[in-house]
């Protein structure tokens, strides 16, 4: 794994998760931060705890143990809800449609929403692996809002280039990505070369030319 952090950045992420469905893709980047030597702090809204009791196995303990620093959805003094908390910046995954609301209309009600208004006014990387379908006008404007604001809209869509056999693939392929948006690159996601292209066009490839 890479890492690029600009200069005089602590090497720290935050990671915020809320209640929708998809709980397993921030279990796979914390892992994937700790695996990379990236500090990473968490912070749980009360219904990820839900879902997390729902999809995984993990305990609440369990899921806290994989961060490096966990706060309390309500503590709204925690260092990531401070500006002058130095970070690559934060990642939700999952964010739900309410998440993804409270973000778009600067009225933030938790821990997660004030972190990530504070990585959009000090013009950090936010990342929203957004969980919802289908999508309305009102998530559209919203996610719309966020992208201006500079968010960027990450939904989990998998890859199929390089032929996924396990579910645990296709995570790793959409974290993996995530995760390149910090400049953390991790060796979990398959690069598109010309060695893939060539291991992975069994049947041949015919190029006529035309575009899609």
């Amino acid at each position: 794994m890479t890492s690029a952090a600009g200069a005089g950045t602590p090497d720290r992420l935050v990671v915020g998760v809320s209640g929708a469905t998809g709980i397993v893709y921030a279990v796979r980047a914390l892992d994937l931060l700790r695996e990379a030597g990236i500090e990473s702090h968490l912070v749980v809204s009360r219904a990820a705890q839900l879902t997390r009791a729902y999809e995984t196995d993990l305990s609440r303990a369990e899921l806290e143990a994989r961060a490096d620093h966990v706060y309390g959805v309500s503590d709204v003094g925690a260092p990531i809800a401070s500006g002058s908390f130095l970070t690559r910046g934060m990642l939700i995954a999952p964010a739900s449609m309410r998440t993804v609301g409270e973000i778009a209309s600067g009225v933030t009600s938790s821990l997660v929403t004030r972190a990530a208004d504070v990585v959009l006014k000090e013009r950090r990387r936010l990342v929203l692996m957004v969980r919802e379908a289908p999508l309305n006008l009102i998530h559209l404007r919203n996610m719309t809002t966020i992208t201006e604001a500079g968010g960027v809209i990450f939904p989990p869509v998998p890859a199929f280039y390089s032929r996924p056999t396990t579910l645990e693939e296709v995570v790793d392929q959409s974290v993996g990505r995530a995760l390149d948006q910090f400049g953390i690159h991790t060796d979990v996601v398959p690069r598109w070369d010309e060695a893939l292209r060539n291991s992975m066009a069994r049947g041949g490839v015919a190029d006529d030319g035309t575009a899609d």
